[in-house]
């Protein structure tokens, strides 16, 4: 079974940006804060861990969305590859040296509902390369496979791999989360191997 997808979801996790305050001497502050809400800006969020160095694989983002007051954890559990699938990423994608490889995460809602979808996490490279998830899945895609988008209500999770076509000779060094509300992106930093 094929399906390709031809669109963008505008759908993603709930993520959202972090200003910085400013001192009483209007000076900025050493540290970013969450922004107070307002009507025509987008609610904030507070990431935890800090995240002035990537975070490890099993290690949680936490977000507290404040318009409507919902809180989620996302996780990346695993990187894998040289995934096999039924075609090859060079055949599906007209490229020479590429192969498939597989991210697991886990987005869970710890308060109220939340939306959640494959395409803000990115493979980054240290040459400045990045990779979005592949449009296309095959039913020999590994399992569970991560929604394409997903709406999760309070207590629940969704956990799942999501594939990328990749170069053969190269590995990703960091995941990015990555969202249009998201001022900074959240960093994984990939294990050697």
């Amino acid at each position: 079974m094929r399906i390709r997808t031809t669109a963008v979801l505008a759908t993603s996790l709930a993520v959202l940006p972090l200003t910085a305050c400013s001192s009483p001497d209007g000076k900025p502050a050493a540290s970013p804060a969450v922004a107070a809400p307002s009507s025509s800006a987008p609610p904030s969020a507070s990431p935890s861990p800090s995240r002035t160095a990537p975070l490890t694989f099993g290690q949680s983002l936490t977000t507290n969305a404040a318009e409507d007051g919902s809180v989620a954890t996302a996780t990346v559990i695993g990187y894998q590859q040289g995934v096999k699938a039924q075609q090859s990423a060079d055949t599906e994608n007209g490229t020479d040296g590429y192969v498939w490889a597989a991210l697991e995460l886990k987005v869970c809602s710890t308060k109220g509902t939340i939306h959640t979808s494959r395409f803000p996490w990115i493979l980054s490279y240290p040459d400045g390369v990045r990779i979005e998830p592949s449009g296309t899945t095959f039913g020999d895609f590994p399992k569970p496979e991560y929604p394409i988008e997903a709406t999760v209500k309070e207590g629940d999770c969704v956990r799942g791999k999501t594939v990328y076509a990749v170069p053969a000779a190269q590995h990703p060094t960091k995941i990015l989360y990555t969202t249009k509300l998201l001022a900074e992106p959240a960093e994984w930093a990939v294990p050697t191997a």
